[in-house]
């Protein structure tokens, strides 16, 4: 490692600190709060190790770069919600456990294709993860409206290579390189299924040997995912942000992972509340029916209430705060043990 790269990295992790398968639905009734704090892992200084995924350049970048910006919503000083814009530097940051138990995640979280939210679907899981044992690695994936060339193909491309580059270094983080699984949220559900369903898509030109890997996850957990770019059930912003104007019926398919599952997918957990007004759960179940008939392994879990968005820190009191264990239990059933 040179002392410039060494360098980058750090001021990349200081701009972060300042700024199978039946359905079960889950029913309101029974619903219990608990502890104050008690589903949330204790915040900690955020990491400062992160792993720049295009250490010669950016494929496809603008000239000029985006200006990444990093903003913070929350006037909670404990309770930090942070989101970045125009992500420059596609990268991971970190998370590595105590005792780790050999497997790791790529977070991918939401923010509509318009920003990567850092804290609530990105660093509190990787915490949550951390404490279970799992190494976490929390991607900053590039926005596809920011002027980069094959913009439906940036988030993808990035991703790839986040899981080939975590296989690479496997041995440098205590990880079997066979158990590397995906998890996103909204916007980021969509990358972790488009991952999951086109992982052998050539959506960039290889680079170094860490692209002999492969890059189909062990397991993939899209959570009240974006799906479809259907413009019937489509996240309109998200689908206007990822393909463009107008785009064509075949980069509308391509992009929809209920449209491009084969048998060879990793096995899936999907999880959406049916009170989501903004991602609508006709999403996940069309994931789910393509899922079934491709002979993919599949588990779903409906919740009668919970929105959009609610992570771990929007869940207390609701039936859907039991949804990380119902995840975890789900992964020792698959590679990720």
């Amino acid at each position: 490692m040179t002392m410039a790269s060494t360098d980058r990295r750090s001021l990349l992790a200081a701009s972060l600190a300042l700024s199978a398968g039946a359905i079960v639905t889950h029913s309101a009734a029974g619903a219990q709060a608990t502890a104050p704090g008690s589903d949330l892992p204790v915040p900690t200084p955020d990491p400062a190790e992160v792993i720049e995924l295009w250490p010669g350049g950016v494929p496809g970048a603008p000239d000029p770069l985006p200006a990444e910006k990093i903003t913070q919503r929350s006037t909670d000083p404990a309770l930090s919600d942070r989101y970045v814009e125009r992500t420059a530097t596609p990268r991971m940051v970190v998370f590595r456990p105590q005792q780790p138990n050999g497997a790791a995640v790529l977070l991918t979280p939401g923010g509509g294709y318009s920003r990567v939210v850092i804290d609530k679907e990105g660093y509190e899981l990787a915490r949550w993860m951390n404490a279970r044992g799992f190494t976490a690695f929390v991607l900053f994936y590039r926005l596809p409206g920011d002027g980069w060339q094959n913009r439906a193909d940036a988030p993808l491309a990035d991703a790839q290579r986040a899981i080939r580059l975590i296989r690479h270094r496997a041995a440098e983080y205590g990880v079997d390189p066979e158990r590397v699984g995906a998890m996103g949220f909204s916007a980021g559900g969509h990358l972790c299924a488009d991952l999951s369903t086109r992982f052998a898509h050539p959506a960039y030109q290889p680079i170094d040997a860490a692209d002999r890997l492969s890059a189909r996850p062990s397991a993939a957990a899209p959570i009240y995912p974006v799906i479809s770019m259907d413009p019937a059930i489509a996240h309109a912003g998200s689908r206007d942000l990822l393909l463009g104007p107008n785009p064509s019926p075949e980069l509308e398919a391509a992009h929809s992972p209920d449209r491009v599952v084969l048998a060879d997918a990793p096995p899936f957990f999907l999880l959406h509340a049916e009170d989501d007004n903004v991602v609508p759960v006709a999403n996940t179940l069309r994931l789910r029916e393509a899922l079934k008939t491709a002979g993919v392994r599949v588990e779903t879990h409906l919740f009668e209430v919970g929105g959009h968005g609610f992570g771990l820190r929007g869940t207390t009191g609701k039936p859907v705060e039991i949804w990380p264990e119902l995840w975890r239990a789900w992964a020792r059933t698959t590679p990720l043990g």
